[in-house]
């Protein structure tokens, strides 16, 4: 399958001397949604730019089904929606006129039927008529997602797009992405929220400090990087860790009725078997087990942590 988008060897150096991007290859595939994860000034918004052409790239290339992003910069916006940060709009506009503006802005002819349903999908139909100085901030950024699938675009781009909103309407985007995706639209995000990413990305890609530290399938990676934990639960708590069970580098709870092994799931031999006969043999009287997994939050923890 042909890649939507294609980025290949792109660097951004600021006339300051900032390196904000540092050879960054990548492949968006068509209907997937593709998750950036990166601290405050990694790279992630300048990335986007460059592909929406906001920003212009020192050097590299970037191509959207096909056509490039500068020489033919005008199929390629066509294809773009783009979602900023910043709640960008005018402040006396009705939400009704906003879309049809973007809408013309890309040359577009006026197609009253598709705006009123995008604005009934964004649950702004009732708000049509409403001046944007009168919406809350949740109803303003969905207008923002409004504007940028006015003119139809086979790519979205959202920056941070729930940034500051409640946890109610963080989840309420999270299924207007789904459904987005349902249609065929591609979908880029950027975010700080691990959870985000975990909750509603195919793929996940690690930003930091201008580089792609890494680009994977999201359930692949946590399976990949991520480690397991066997928690024991003692019927009677212990003092110490007894000498036979040194081998396993258990860590002993503060109370001493829980030992944790820490082990790579990726190995053949886990050695879970030999642990709890050895507990047996230990004469230690076992009440419960589970099992727990890292999170994306840790695992992109130690990515960034391991490249400073």
């Amino acid at each position: 399958m042909q890649p939507i988008v294609s980025v290949a060897n792109l660097s951004k150096t600021y006339a300051g001397g900032h390196h904000a991007l540092k050879g960054v290859t990548l492949d968006i595939m068509r209907g997937e949604i593709l998750a950036l994860l990166g601290p405050n000034g990694a790279g992630k918004t300048t990335l986007i730019s460059i592909i929406c052409g906001i920003v212009k790239a020192s050097s590299g290339s970037v191509t959207v089904a096909g056509n490039d992003i500068v020489a033919d910069y005008r199929a390629t916006r066509r294809m773009i929606g783009l979602v900023p940060q910043e709640l960008t709009l005018g402040a006396f506009d009705t939400v009704w006129n906003t879309l049809c503006f973007s809408r013309g802005l890309f040359g577009q002819k006026p197609d009253p039927a598709y705006l009123e349903q995008l604005l009934k999908d964004l649950s702004l139909w009732e708000k049509k008529d409403n001046e944007l100085m009168t919406l809350s901030g949740g109803m303003k950024r969905r207008v923002l997602i409004g504007k940028a699938l006015s003119h139809e675009p086979t790519v979205l781009f959202l920056d941070e797009p729930t940034a500051g909103v409640d946890v109610e309407l963080r989840k309420d985007m999270w299924a207007l992405v789904r459904r987005l995706r349902e249609s065929g639209v591609t979908i880029i995000l950027t975010t700080h929220y691990i959870e985000e990413a975990e909750a509603i990305a195919d793929r996940v890609g690690v930003i930091n400090d201008g580089e792609l530290l890494l680009l994977d399938d999201k359930l692949a990676l946590m399976h990949k990087l991520g480690k397991r934990q066997l928690i024991i639960e003692l019927q009677e708590g212990v003092r110490m860790v007894p000498e036979s069970l040194a081998p396993w580098a258990l860590d002993l709870s503060a109370d001493g009725r829980q030992l944790t092994y820490t082990y790579d799931p990726r190995t053949t031999h886990t050695g879970i078997s030999g642990l709890l006969q050895a507990i047996r043999d230990a004469g230690l009287l076992l009440k419960d087990l589970n099992t727990t997994q890292s999170s994306l939050e840790e695992i992109f923890v130690n990515l960034v942590n391991t490249k400073q």
